[in-house]
């Protein structure tokens, strides 16, 4: 199951998922590079997005106006479909529209091993490895892994800090993976502090002590967070 939630009232970049991209809006242009892989559903927060979403035959539904977080409309999806503990949830980011499939497909598999080894919480995400000056990206999320590809830290500066010499930096891809009782359990954790300072809501779960299984992926895709990305992706189409 693939849930893409999609926030009008973005307060960095507003109706940034309705934005014109080779001639599709956003969401739609991200939800139909996922849509053969699984069932895709739109996760809400404004009629507009649903009358688009509908002109384009995706399914998509209302969700609260008032989520934190792109996590708790999933969930309240998920609730709202009726979905089983075990259904793995994939959540896209609606300002993806670019990611590759594969990346989705190497996730899906992540969390399904983790489900078959019977891990108490499971949830997933990726990375692929960028360079220093990429890393100097506050828009760019970096991420810091244990020995058994589980993040330690998420952050926008750049982690680790090379005082020794020879830093490695992996970039997060802004894609997660959850099974349907793992998800309800993250929604139900109190907010982290840190997750309040770094804006990134995945530093809750290291926060409470779960693991989030990190995949390594070949990825060239990006996310739209700013207006300059949004003319970056157009230029690709013209």
């Amino acid at each position: 199951m693939i849930i893409i939630p999609a926030r009008l009232a973005s307060t960095r970049f507003p109706q940034k998922v309705l934005a014109d991209i080779g001639g599709l809006p956003m969401v739609v242009r991200t939800a139909q590079r996922v849509a053969h892989l699984d069932r895709v559903v739109v996760a809400a927060d404004d009629e507009k997005i649903i009358q688009v979403c509908k002109e384009y035959g995706i399914e998509a539904m209302m969700t609260s106006t008032t989520h934190k977080s792109g996590t708790d409309r999933i969930h309240e999806c998920a609730t709202i479909l009726k979905l089983t503990d075990d259904e793995i949830i994939i959540n896209v980011q609606a300002d993806e529209p670019f990611i590759e499939p594969d990346v989705v497909e190497s996730l899906m598999s992540q969390l399904k091993l983790l489900q078959n080894e019977n891990e108490p919480f499971i949830m997933g995400s990726c990375y692929n490895s960028i360079n220093a000056d990429a890393a100097k990206d506050p828009n760019l999320v970096k991420v810091v892994l244990d020995a058994d590809q589980n993040a330690i830290y998420f952050s926008r500066s750049q982690i680790p800090y090379n005082q020794g010499g020879g830093a490695k930096y992996f970039g997060h891809i802004g894609i997660y993976g959850f099974s349907k009782k793992s998800l309800q359990e993250f929604c139900s954790l109190r907010d982290a502090p840190i997750e309040d300072i770094e804006k990134l809501e995945q530093l809750r779960a290291i926060y409470h002590q779960k693991k989030i299984s990190m995949v390594k992926v070949a990825s060239t895709g990006f996310g739209i967070d700013t207006k300059e990305d949004l003319k970056r992706a157009i230029e690709i189409f013209l």
